[in-house]
């Protein structure tokens, strides 16, 4: 994995857009179903849209029918970090980007094979890098 980055509040302010910001440094969430990714099938790599960590690949990806893309694992064990979320009264597993600390969704235990997890990640937190796979 690449360097740690640490920005302060209003440098984060001047590089992400008003959604991004909300949702990756505020641990906001976008309305299920409207995010850019939920639907999308192409192949290659989502990222961190604040720093360009490689989080997870298209292969991963599955319908989920949350609203939000989901993935059944990461593209390494050093993509991702995890907190203890319990806010709204739950207690849920929050997923963070593991370079820049940017909040990206929430880990579910109730995925499919092999791993069983459901990554619920927000479309706003990721950009895409395609690829040329079949």
């Amino acid at each position: 994995m690449a360097e740690k980055i640490i920005r302060t509040d209003e440098e984060w302010k001047g590089k992400l857009t008003r959604d991004e910001y909300i949702v990756m440094r505020k641990r906001g969430t976008e309305p299920p179903f409207s995010g850019k990714y939920y639907n999308f099938k192409d192949k290659g790599i989502y990222r961190c849209a604040a720093c360009g960590n490689d989080l997870f690949d298209s292969e991963a990806k599955f319908d989920s029918g949350s609203g939000w893309p989901s993935f059944v694992e990461p593209i390494s064990d050093e993509a991702l970090g995890e907190r203890k979320d319990d806010s709204y009264g739950m207690v849920r597993t929050e997923v963070v980007c593991a370079r820049c600390d940017s909040h990206l969704g929430h880990v579910f235990e109730d995925g499919p094979p092999p791993t069983g997890l459901r990554y619920c990640i927000n479309s706003v937190a990721l950009s895409f890098a395609p690829d040329d796979r079949p």
